[in-house]
């Protein structure tokens, strides 16, 4: 399964609690930040909600 690699790049300053609850609950603490989650579609909704504030990436992963 693909993994997202999520860097958070904008401030949660001035926008919405349930926004800046959503970029907690993808896991980050600070600003520049960086998490790899699985894809889903739990997942790709959050990173909707938050789009303007982050960037994603797909990573693939060569293990076998």
């Amino acid at each position: 399964m693909a993994k997202l690699r999520i860097k958070w790049i904008k401030s949660d300053i001035g926008f919405s609690g349930d926004q800046k609850r959503t970029i907690r609950a993808l896991g980050f603490h600070r600003l520049n930040g960086t998490v790899e989650k699985e894809d889903s579609p739990s997942v790709r909704g959050m990173i909707t909600k938050v789009s303007h504030l982050v960037e994603v990436e797909i990573v693939n992963n060569a293990t076998a």
